[in-house]
């Protein structure tokens, strides 16, 4: 069975974004180390999983855009899931796409259960499952209890207001530490596994 990581970026304060879901602080306060140990932790997943918000604005960001990242966000198979009835991208008819566009193309959709697309996801073969994107996605993915891992990295930013996604669970949840990255510029990495 597939591992599922959820990979989220956090404020010392708890949040994963502003109020308007802002995250510019995420690149600000990182340095080389900790981007360098972020890209090299991406070529371990197999797939990458997201909200359908995170698909949209991501998908017409990376495919062009340079830098460490975006080979692993461009090469790794994608999957979106959605409330809504999502159909995916729609590409120009005819239009010669790039590699890195296809990719996004091809992402996989699911528009049923959450719990049930994820379960499915799980019982593939395959390298780990990677969960990035928004708040409202990652609390919804957080309260399905099918996460197996948790890479919560904290910045040295304090928002005062913004975004959490660990609000409104049913019931406590404990996790156990299994490992702390700390790096020079002051982001730290925790990794949790539920105890």
């Amino acid at each position: 069975m597939r591992k599922l990581i959820m990979r989220m970026s956090f404020t010392v304060d708890g949040f994963v974004g502003g109020p308007k879901g802002e995250n510019d602080w995420v690149f600000r306060s990182s340095d080389e180390t900790s981007r360098a140990a972020a890209v090299e932790g991406f070529k371990e997943a197999g797939l990458i999983i997201m909200g359908r918000k995170s698909f949209e604005n991501l998908s017409t960001y990376w495919p062009t855009a340079s830098g460490p990242f975006a080979a692993p966000m461009n090469e790794i198979p994608k999957a979106v899931f959605s409330k809504s009835g999502y159909k995916g991208l729609n590409p120009i008819p005819n239009a010669e796409l790039s590699p890195a566009q296809a990719s996004w193309v091809a992402a996989r959709i699911f528009n049923g259960d959450l719990a049930e697309g994820i379960n499915e996801l799980k019982s593939e073969p395959g390298k780990p499952i990677y969960a990035i994107g928004g708040a409202g996605f990652m609390r919804s993915l957080i309260a399905t209890g099918l996460i197996d891992e948790y890479r919560l990295t904290t910045h040295p930013v304090l928002l005062g207001e913004g975004q959490p996604v660990f609000n409104g669970l049913a019931q406590p949840r404990d996790l156990k530490l299994v490992d702390v990255k700390a790096f020079s510029g002051g982001i730290v990495t925790h990794i949790y596994r539920p105890a």
